[in-house]
């Protein structure tokens, strides 16, 4: 019988984490990545599901995935993010999976999400799919600071038994994620040589409201779509409002490098 890996990657979670950790208790190894500056308690948590706890530095996602895949010895391995978790259908799903010889290299899953702790039927969320289980040695992520995704070297199907996810709960959370994540995203942009318009300050994030309140029918959501493909629009902002200032500040600095 093939043998799989749940891979999860831990910060600050609260009481995400059991929840997650609860629905992979099946697996063979369960596989945690504890960033060294959780403070809520969660590799305390961790290690009473696992004896596999690694506490490690957080860099970037992909930085923390493509150092922690080399290291697993199963077949098979499932990324979970902490704020993740597998609903019995689909770990029905995926123990026949990793059993069939002519199974595909890797999976693209079904992801259904919460945002404020309502479940988000449209906004673009409801055609969420994300390749999360594949074989250990045919999969590695991109090398990107964030929004990374898996690049697989082989055949990908799709599960539609879901996994579940606990997105943001308050604005502090929301906003704690994107003053990072927009940071890291102009930065990426701006080492692949793009440079923001005004066309991005502008024109961008409306369209992108349109996109997920219209055409995606968030609207559908009552405020919760309007709050969530609000904040979308912002964050969109944000992150082409920064990646202006990173090249104003290496322009003013006369070298054109990244600062």
């Amino acid at each position: 019988m093939s043998a799989i890996t749940v891979l999860t990657r831990v910060g600050n979670p609260g009481d995400r984490l059991p929840r997650c950790l609860e629905s992979v208790k099946w697996v063979d190894d369960l596989f945690c990545v504890v960033d060294t500056k959780s403070t809520d308690g969660s590799e305390e948590v961790a290690r009473r599901y696992s004896n596999h706890v690694v506490v490690r530095e957080h860099i970037n996602e992909s930085d923390q995935w493509n150092w922690a895949i080399p290291q697993i010895e199963t077949e098979w391995t499932l990324v979970l993010d902490a704020d993740e978790w597998v609903s019995e259908e689909l770990a029905e799903r995926i123990r026949g999976i990793i059993t069939d010889p002519n199974s595909k290299d890797g999976y693209n899953i079904r992801r259904i999400s919460y945002f404020f702790g309502k479940r988000i039927e449209y906004c673009g969320w409801q055609r969420d799919y994300v390749l999360r289980l594949f074989r250990t040695r045919k999969g590695r992520y991109l090398d990107r600071r964030v929004h990374s995704r898996v690049i697989l070297d082989g055949s990908a199907g799709r599960i539609n038994n879901p996994i579940y996810h606990d997105t943001y709960r308050t604005f502090e959370e929301f906003f704690f994620t994107l003053q990072r994540f927009t940071t890291l995203g102009a930065l990426d942009a701006y080492d692949c040589g793009t440079r923001a318009r005004i066309s991005d300050l502008t024109l961008r994030p409306l369209l992108r409201f349109i996109r997920t309140y219209v055409l995606q029918q968030g609207f559908r959501d009552g405020y919760y779509g309007a709050v969530l493909c609000g904040l979308g629009a912002f964050s969109v902002f944000t992150k082409y409002a920064k990646l202006w200032n990173i090249d104003r500040e290496a322009k003013k600095q006369g070298s054109g490098s990244r600062v």
